[in-house]
């Protein structure tokens, strides 16, 4: 029998205040976004070799192979993530490495950086190497944003990592978790009257996020960039209370803020989804993410869901079938026969 190991890490929905955790803006000012995990996952598998060999097999990135003995991985844009987890832990011993996830790249759930996530939680189980949530989200952020470069904010990270609604405050400093206690009934209620759906189209983040951070340095989306921090606030106080309408019309109001970060924000098809589920019983909605494609969500009037469902489905829209998860990232051992 072989033993491996395997890990999971939910991907989360951005519900407000995205674009404040990204730099320059929040080491400046301070961010602040409200965020919740989904049932929808990035998993790692790692099964270890009798070589010296790593082996990556991936829906989605192909199959790559590479020697662990010849020092470093070079980071030259072909399965960096992998590559820079490896690095990290200077992995010699030979491994197999599947990785996959339940959503496709460029949707705007944080795929990559819970990947990510995933990925070291499953090398450090292997290893022996005990880390906590923090330590994982916070050498996730490291791996992605500094070592390879790739351009993006903190949250994703720390949601994966953690799991559930939580308020994150980022600065300087580093990044606050604040876990939003929502009683059961507003939850449950919340779960019904939000809508999850995919527009049919992926994008490129780091893009979005470089025009956004242009806007700030010629000082052009500061105050929808602070607007957008205050509702990520309000949204999660009103949750908290059981306003679920009240936080449907705060999403619909930071929504016009964030088209504000970026002309890539919106598009015409993104634009026309909105006032299609608007026009049809949605209270407020958004882009989860960066912007440009991927998922929107809603929240919808208590009895207007399905005919909102029904009316994107019409326009080309793909409605996903979806529930809050309040677990972060979790691994364990098995053995194949």
């Amino acid at each position: 029998m072989t033993e491996y190991v395997r890990a999971r890490a939910p991907l989360r929905i951005g519900i407000a205040g995205g674009g404040t955790d990204v730099d320059p803006y929040a080491s400046r000012k301070g961010g602040c976004v409200l965020n919740t995990t989904i049932n929808k996952y990035a998993y790692c598998t790692i099964t270890p070799r009798h070589d010296r060999m790593l082996c990556v097999n991936s829906s989605y990135y192909g199959i790559y192979e590479a020697p662990l003995d010849g020092g470093p991985l070079k980071l030259d844009g072909n399965m960096d993530l992998i590559k820079a987890v490896t690095n990290h832990f200077e992995v010699k011993d030979g491994f197999n490495i599947q990785i996959e996830s339940d959503a496709p790249a460029g949707s705007g759930l944080g795929g990559s950086s819970t990947m990510m996530v995933a990925m070291i939680s499953a090398v450090s189980n292997w290893l022996g190497t005990e880390m906590d949530r923090g330590e994982i989200a916070k050498l996730a952020y490291y791996l992605e944003r500094e070592d390879i470069g790739l351009k993006g904010g903190k949250q994703d990270q720390y949601a994966a990592a953690y799991g559930g609604f939580n308020i994150m405050e980022i600065d300087s400093k580093g990044v606050r978790i604040r876990k939003l206690d929502i009683e059961e009934d507003v939850m449950n209620e919340l779960q019904y009257r939000s809508l999850l759906c995919y527009t049919g189209a992926s994008r490129e983040s780091a893009g979005i996020i470089s025009s956004q951070i242009e806007s700030f340095n010629r000082g052009e989306n500061e105050k929808a960039l602070d607007e957008s921090k205050r509702l990520a606030t309000e949204i999660g106080r009103a949750l908290a209370k059981g306003d679920i309408e009240e936080a449907g019309k705060l999403l619909h109001e930071s929504w016009g803020y964030k088209k504000q970060f970026s002309e890539k924000i919106s598009n015409e098809t993104i634009n026309n989804l909105y006032d299609i589920a608007i026009g049809n019983g949605a209270i407020g909605g958004k882009v989860s993410g960066a912007g440009g494609g991927g998922f929107m969500y809603y929240i919808c009037k208590y009895d207007k869901k399905a005919a909102v469902a029904q009316k994107l489905h019409d326009h080309g829209a793909i409605v996903t079938d979806f529930a809050f998860d309040p677990k972060g990232v979790v691994s364990w051992r098995n053995r194949n026969e």
